[in-house]
């Protein structure tokens, strides 16, 4: 069938037969418009299709050496100590694990993870100004790379991890002076790299009970 003669719904159908992600009835929508303008213009039309087949012909073979590329990655990465045990995280994958190692280097040569905290810019300073006196806010000093990364990787965290759900929830909630949700995550980017420091310098498994003791006590001291 011509392009012109099909729904948007059902280029969108036939896209997601090819394309697993970025494409939207809004895009369908957008072409099936241009279709029907240039009704008449066989020749046009023709080669829109085959350029479009070429693109989607283009974009999984790009996938496909994406996760060719990501699983050699994720081989090379577990030979550094400690990776394997990060990865197996729920929520972390391969990419974020080498870019961590990527920016600190050998997590063994820091003695604790507020090192780390500072080198990322996410060590807290208080503001103060005549309108706004005593606001937390984060330093921002240091490498935005590693700043960037941490907290790409805690949003998918907050969405499939229990543990970090949990302290999302906790934060955004509790009674006294409960964090907005863009503070919340700023928090959860210091706890991820206390939890890949810890997990580097000792190989050891990723237990989020232990995260959640803290909450559970303060949960339990705010009822009494």
């Amino acid at each position: 069938n011509d392009l012109a003669a099909l729904t948007a719904e059902e280029v969108l159908a036939q896209w997601k037969t090819e394309v697993k992600a970025g494409v939207g009835i809004k895009r369908a929508q957008k072409l099936v418009e241009k279709a029907n303008k240039s009704i008449g213009v066989q020749e046009g039309l023709s080669f829109a299709k085959k350029e479009l087949h070429l693109l989607l012909d283009q974009y999984a073979l790009h996938q496909q050496q994406l996760e060719m590329m990501e699983e050699d990655l994720e081989e090379m990465v577990k030979e550094i100590p400690g990776a394997e045990e990060m990865i197996a995280i729920k929520g972390i994958g391969a990419m974020t694990v080498a870019g961590f190692y990527a920016e600190v280097g050998d997590i063994n040569q820091y003695r604790h993870p507020q090192q780390v905290i500072n080198m990322a810019g996410y060590s807290l300073k208080e503001h103060s100004s005549g309108k706004h006196k005593g606001q937390t806010r984060i330093t921002k000093r240091g490498r935005s790379k590693l700043r960037k990364l941490l907290y790409m990787a805690v949003r998918p965290l907050v969405a499939h991890n229990p543990t970090f759900q949990a302290l999302h929830d906790y934060y955004t909630k509790q009674k006294e002076r409960p964090l907005k949700k863009q503070q919340s995550l700023i928090a959860l980017c210091g706890k991820l790299i206390r939890v890949l420091f810890v997990i580097g310098q000792r190989q050891c498994a990723f237990d989020g009970r232990k995260l959640l003791q803290g909450i559970a006590s303060k949960s339990q001291s705010n009822v009494v």
